[in-house]
């Protein structure tokens, strides 16, 4: 089915393409909108996610169907979800803007995020999903002590999620700032209503159907652009870069590293946390429990590859082609982009000079569509770490029903979207590739490294897990505070205590050397336990017959 709309699309894109290959197309989107076009695409496609939300909200009665949709979404559909979980407002507008800016450089995020990829399909998703039920907590927890394994965890789940959430809630608040004219804090208040709507009563099915239609249009969207781009330039990607050298204000250096990662060590740092933190992110991780078993999640990771490298080659394409569809002038940015939403913008305008009005206007709200998808996956994310991990089985022990459960993650997600909209605020100006290259360091930093070794190694204790663990995130969290990103960007300092962006290369090492260290110094009657269980938990990775975890209270 997808084969065939593909080719579809691409047929169907070179009728409507413009009569002269080659031109150069200028034009300028209203800084009070775009007419009608736009909303009525916007309110159209609110209209099917509502429906969706509606007959997800009447099938979500129990916990497992809030959180894991069931069980019951099959390896394609939950390939897809993935693939739209991972599709973000950072890759189709942060990553497509960085390459509009620095060139190669930008490409370097695309690369990242597609690579960690043989991570979680060979070693994670299998096992997760035998070893889990609704969050990555209950992996890493499976032989240790729950309480201050599962306090960890939520507290990492939550740091990742609120970063991302940064990411998700600038795009979308620009988007709706650039297109409707409005204030950017109201417009970040709106996609944070909307965001709670979702959660509180669609749940995990509604999630992943959204997911799913957005993936679909997104994919169908950015390919029309990307053909239409290529036809201006004869279909030649010799000729594109040539004609963005011709057309970038740094002329050939775009086309060599050193314009965006200027040094060794902020390449190595921004590359551990995208290898590393894709395999540490919450909401992906939760996806892997949608489905029936540990073969239909191998099988989700497949599509999810394909769909997602697919994309991501496009985005270079865009990214190039934005250089010389969108703008000859020098000082795009300085007098035009800032107004319009910067750099992160950039995949509409290109929208706009290839499609009109019409395909802006849908473009835009697929790019909405893709935004409220994504927060409502990270909330749901979040929520679950504070209702399931921490509230259930921290604080009441697993005594709590499904009903208590499900009403204290809707309440956790209004009080999630309610500071994601605060740092939305105190985020504004930023790129929201680079913010969400910071989720990426923290997820690689604070949950990857507690839940790999408590897949493989035998010898992980509670004390070496959460002591690493807790070293982890706190270095990587301090390493963000006085580092360039929050310390220059949010507090205004003229210069950073920590010179690099990225902390993945020095707080990644430092979890793992403490769960090893604190691990193997740890001589306690429950450190041999947790050495022996790990034996039970082989099995139930590998076959998913066993308990559900050794309990140690």
């Amino acid at each position: 089915m997808i084969r065939s709309t593909l080719s579809f699309l691409l047929g169907g894109s070179l009728l409507c393409l413009p009569p002269l290959a080659g031109a150069t197309i200028t034009y300028e989107i209203s800084r009070t909108g775009t007419g009608i076009v736009s909303p009525l695409f916007f309110l159209l496609f609110l209209a099917i996610t509502g429906v969706i939300i509606y007959f997800s909200a009447k099938r979500t009665r129990t916990a497992k169907d809030f959180y894991a949709a069931g069980g019951g979404i099959s390896a394609a559909q939950n390939g897809l979800a993935i693939a739209g979980d991972y599709m973000s407002a950072a890759s189709f507008l942060g990553i497509t803007g960085l390459i509009y800016l620095h060139g190669y450089d930008g490409f370097i995020y695309s690369v990242g995020f597609l690579v960690g990829w043989p991570i979680i399909l060979f070693l994670i998703a299998e096992q997760l999903r035998n070893l889990g039920k609704y969050t990555f907590a209950d992996v890493a927890s499976y032989r240790l002590r729950q309480k201050p394994i599962r306090t960890l965890a939520a507290f990492g789940s939550l740091a990742v999620v609120l970063f991302y959430l940064i990411a998700q809630m600038i795009g979308g608040g620009k988007l709706v700032q650039v297109l409707f004219g409005i204030p950017y804090p109201i417009a970040v208040a709106i996609i944070g209503v909307i965001m709670m709507v979702y959660v509180s009563y669609g749940g995990m099915l509604a999630t992943t159907w959204v997911q799913i239609i957005k993936a679909i249009l997104l994919l169908l969207g950015t390919l029309f652009i990307a053909v239409t781009s290529m036809y201006l330039v004869g279909f030649s990607y010799e000729d594109l870069s040539i004609r963005a050298l011709q057309n970038h204000r740094t002329g050939a250096a775009i086309m060599a590293p050193g314009n965006f990662i200027q040094d060794p060590i902020s390449a190595f740092s921004l590359g551990i946390a995208l290898i590393f933190g894709a395999a540490g992110l919450p909401h992906i991780l939760m996806r892997f429990f949608t489905v029936a078993d540990a073969r239909q999640a191998r099988k989700s990771v497949l599509y999810a590859t394909g769909l997602i490298g697919f994309f991501y080659i496009l985005t270079f394409t865009i990214g190039f082609a934005a250089i010389i569809h969108v703008s000859r002038n020098t000082n795009y940015l300085d007098d035009m982009g800032r107004l319009l939403g910067g750099e992160n913008m950039v995949a509409l305008h290109l929208a706009h000079a290839v499609g009109g009005d019409v395909f802006l206007g849908f473009i835009s709200a697929v790019a909405f569509t893709t935004i409220l998808a994504v927060v409502s996956a990270l909330t749901l994310a979040g929520a679950s770490a504070i209702s399931h991990d921490l509230y259930n089985n921290v604080f009441k022990k697993g005594t709590v029903s499904d009903f208590q459960l499900m009403s204290v993650s809707r309440r956790a997600a209004v009080g999630i979207g309610v500071v994601a909209i605060l740092l939305a605020l105190a985020f504004e100006n930023q790129n929201i590739a680079l913010i969400v290259g910071i989720a990426f360091a923290i997820a690689a930093s604070a949950n990857f490294p507690v839940l790999i070794m408590s897949m493989f190694w035998s010898r992980l204790t509670t004390r070496g897990a959460v002591i690493g663990g807790a070293m982890g995130l706190a270095s990587v969290l301090i390493l963000i505070l006085v580092g360039p990103v929050v310390w220059q960007g949010v507090f205004g300092f003229s210069q950073p205590l920590f010179p690099w962006e990225h902390p993945a290369l020095f707080s990644l090492p430092i979890a793992f050397a403490g769960i090893w260290f604190f691990s193997i110094t740890d001589k306690s009657e429950a450190a041999r336990r947790e050495h022996q269980a790990f034996k039970a938990q082989f099995v139930r990775a590998q076959t998913g017959i066993g308990s559900e975890g050794v309990k140690y209270l």
